[in-house]
């Protein structure tokens, strides 16, 4: 199985704050509110932000988690057009499906359909497989058609 993975280039940001949270629900919730409370200072949209870092955070927690490991959450803003959320984790070797690849959960299901969530709220999402086996999985927002 061959895996596409993506990456979105951008001049220098204009914005950025960064935050490493433990891998549990507690620091996924916290990832929630701080990328909340940023976004608002910044005067940028908060609503699918939240729920794009919501989802990224809890599948960081769920599936990313190592022991003594922390995830990273981070927020850029380049240009106040373009918002982009990374979530980076510690299990590199649990990539999850590619983009254009996710597979609709059962209904009946309780979980699997954070990805699809991010798919239809993100203008672009991706995988990014860095070096000592962690995983950033992230998600951009155009700000000048936001969906607000």
């Amino acid at each position: 199985m061959t895996q596409e993975i993506t990456r979105t280039e951008h001049s220098a940001p204009t914005r950025q704050f960064t935050v490493l949270l433990s891998p549990t629900r507690r620091g996924a919730r916290l990832a929630r509110l701080l990328s909340t409370a940023h976004l608002g200072d910044w005067g940028l949209p908060t609503g699918p932000a939240a729920h794009i870092v919501a989802e990224l955070a809890t599948n960081a927690v769920l599936h990313g988690r190592a022991p003594g490991r922390d995830f990273r959450l981070r927020l850029t803003v380049h240009r106040d057009a373009v918002l982009r959320i990374e979530v980076t984790d510690a299990r590199g070797e649990r990539l999850p499906p590619a983009p254009g690849s996710v597979v609709e959960a059962d209904q009946e299901a309780e979980s699997g359909r954070g990805l699809l969530i991010v798919g239809a709220l993100a203008d672009r999402w991706g995988i990014d497989a860095e070096p000592a086996l962690r995983k950033t999985v992230w998600a951009e927002l155009d700000l000048r058609h936001s969906r607000g």
